[in-house]
């Protein structure tokens, strides 16, 4: 197995072992089973390097109606959390400037994700604790159409923190850990 492909094969155990299984998204499960989640490792470690292979990614998507969702995998670079923050609002402000906005929005996922406010250790943190940075580039569309069939959607994020929170950092970490 390449390098690259050990990290897809990683960054899949994490989205069954813990979104899916721990229902963190509720809309994952079948995208997995059907095949519309496209996993893709870039060696970029800037921030400059990065943003032409987000942009690539929205335009295979454009041409791709069957790709439903693209992870867009970072090993290589924004170890820090805030260096990916920066990432993060420069990819979102790229959806702006190349007529994406409404049409695609990201979903962030990090090593170190901390939610704003709280603390560190806080195990609502691992709803978003991820093997590898990456950048999850979603259709808004079929966001909007699966939140539509599902009921009470908007409490999905109070859910999760309250699973994790309740599993505990210790559980939640062995979880995410062993999908590397």
């Amino acid at each position: 197995m390449t390098d690259n492909e050990t990290k897809v094969s990683s960054t899949q155990k994490w989205i069954q072992d813990v979104v899916i299984a721990c229902n963190f998204c509720p809309f994952a499960a079948k995208e997995v089973k059907n095949g519309a989640v496209r996993y893709k490792v870039d060696a970029a470690y800037t921030k400059e390097a990065a943003l032409p292979e987000f942009g690539a990614e929205c335009r295979l998507l454009d041409a791709h109606p069957d790709i439903e969702t693209t992870l867009l995998i970072f090993p290589n670079g924004f170890d820090t959390f805030s260096h990916y923050l920066e990432l993060v609002a420069l990819a979102e402000a790229q959806l702006e400037t190349q007529g994406y906005e409404g049409i695609y929005q990201v979903a962030s996922f990090h090593p170190l994700y901390c939610f704003d406010g709280a603390r560190e250790t806080d195990a609502a943190n691992y709803t978003n604790k991820s093997p590898y940075p990456m950048l999850h580039l979603l259709r808004e569309e079929s966001i909007e159409r699966a939140i539509a069939r599902y009921p009470n959607a908007k409490d999905i994020p109070d859910k999760n923190i309250s699973f994790a929170r309740k599993k505990g950092s210790a559980y939640m970490k062995m979880l995410r850990d062993a999908c590397l």
